[in-house]
């Protein structure tokens, strides 16, 4: 998509809550259109809607394009040739563009109140018509409108659509879309309160900061011939438009904060990386050229192109998010990883005595996500109760009895060896099985079941015992030998 012309892309989140995985895509998607492109990618705070605004809502837009390296060229608080760029602040330039629409007749006063018009509504439900605006103050003359506003009446700008013909606009994913313009609204553009709508401010913001590639949701485009209408009265250029498909949590339910989906921020809680994160959702509707799946973000500046942009709804898999997160994870410097796994196996191990980067070595294997640590090492600093059945492996050829003979063999070697390292134990262990002539794991699933009490494991018997020390380890296979003996014996 290279052009003469300098490609600005924007992102325009509304500062009502956490970070939605669908709107960090969409603004993904816009930082990497204009970087492969060399253009700008510009943040524009959209907070006109008051009734939703939370506070620190836009702390938390600023944070999560810091942490995700999505870093803007223009902005609130870095400035550019065109702000201010927080709508609030805009205040004069909407009234100015309004009362221009009011005076080339693309735009009228509403005085209707809300009981008007939720009867208007009902009516309209009740006779099995699409719900809009009637039009009834769409003809009122200067001296009436005049009349009504002198006498302090509230009133709302609304856009005068015209009823005849069909708006027919491009849309780099779905294609030629026409829609007839008698199915559309007078939309409001200005409300009582004087503030901008959404769809109002949000066309005049892109074209005077020069925004040349609008990429948003597939929800807008129904919105999209009323944009273009207002672009046509104002005699502006239109974008190119973009809308992606949603993101959704099966083939009929949307992601929804509110039915307990994952954010951004629910997410780096849980332990996941955010260059992961960037990585699986820029795959959330974008196919690259190639099979591969693990992008850097500087790659994908490089790799991005809207050809790839799909059509069908994207399904977040969580499990392709864990794949993807686990490949990030050990691809860490171990240094790394023990540092930002240290945390996690705190939580659940409050020993002192143990190996903590030895183990960070072997979870750094087997996590998907930081937030899997706790559960896969609570017994370190306790053995729980468990099932003897446990010994019992058909792949390393063990049953309970066999189980006991390995492990009333191994104890006085381990009780002699004053080394617990990786290297002697392995020393010990492995050379017991090549000595007995069986293969590694006849000798090391009992010991791994005696010292853990679990099917799964970080690592393996080796590694756990160099962890747990010489102590721990001891007391550990005694009570395994005690229990095989209990149950055999009954």
């Amino acid at each position: 998509m290279k052009n003469n012309k300098e490609i600005r892309t924007r992102f325009a989140p509304s500062p009502t809550g956490y970070m939605h995985l669908g709107n960090l895509r969409t603004a993904l998607y816009a930082y990497l259109l204009a970087k492969v492109n060399d253009g700008k990618f510009i943040l524009r705070i959209e907070d006109t809607d008051q009734e939703r605004y939370i506070k620190g809502a836009t702390d938390i837009i600023y944070n999560t394009l810091k942490e995700t390296a999505l870093i803007w060229d223009e902005g609130p608080d870095v400035g550019g040739r065109y702000g201010p760029y927080i709508q609030s602040q805009r205040m004069p330039i909407y009234k100015k563009y309004a009362d221009e629409l009011i005076k080339s007749g693309h735009a009228y006063y509403c005085f209707c109140d809300k009981d008007r018009l939720e009867k208007v509504k009902r009516i309209q439900k009740m006779s099995g018509v699409s719900a809009k605006y009637d039009m009834f103050c769409r003809n009122l003359t200067e001296e009436e409108v005049q009349r009504k506003v002198d006498a302090g009446e509230t009133y709302v700008v609304r856009q005068k659509i015209s009823i005849d013909g069909a708006t027919v606009f491009e849309d780099v994913v779905f294609g030629r879309i026409e829609v007839e313009n008698k199915t559309l609204d007078d939309q409001v553009l200005i409300k009582a309160d004087g503030m901008p709508t959404y769809n109002f401010a949000n066309v005049i913001d892109d074209h005077t900061m020069n925004i040349t590639h609008v990429i948003r949701g597939t929800e807008y485009l129904s919105s999209t011939p009323k944009y273009n209408l207002l672009y046509q009265a104002f005699g502006w250029e239109l974008p190119v438009y973009i809308h992606c498909s949603p993101v959704m949590k099966n083939m009929t339910q949307k992601l929804s904060k509110r039915h307990g989906d994952a954010s951004y921020q629910d997410l780096i809680q849980k332990g996941y990386l955010s260059e992961a994160i960037i990585n699986y959702i820029v795959l959330l509707g974008w196919s690259p050229k190639s099979d591969r799946e693990i992008f850097s973000l500087k790659e994908l500046e490089k790799e991005f192109n809207v050809e790839g942009l799909s059509k069908s709804p994207a399904i977040f898999d969580i499990q392709k998010l864990n794949y993807i997160n686990g490949e990030y994870l050990r691809n860490l410097d171990i240094s790394e990883f023990y540092k930002i796994s240290l945390p996690w196996i705190k939580k659940e191990v409050k020993r002192s005595d143990i190996d903590f980067l030895l183990l960070a070595k072997v979870l750094q294997v087997r996590a998907e996500f930081l937030d899997q640590i706790p559960e896969q090492i609570d017994f370190i600093d306790k053995l729980s109760d468990y099932s003897t059945d446990l010994y019992v492996s058909k792949k390393m050829k063990t049953d309970k009895r066999s189980s006991l003979d390995i492990l009333k063999i191994i104890l006085p070697k381990l009780q002699e060896t004053q080394d617990y390292s990786v290297e002697n134990l392995h020393d010990i262990l492995v050379g017991l099985a090549k000595n007995m002539e069986v293969k590694n794991g006849y000798i090391l699933w009992p010991i791994r079941t005696a010292i853990s009490g679990k099917q799964f494991t970080p690592g393996g018997a080796i590694e756990l015992c160099a962890i747990l020390g010489k102590q721990e380890v001891i007391q550990r296979i005694q009570k395994g030998i005690i229990l095989l003996e209990q149950v055999l014996n009954d």
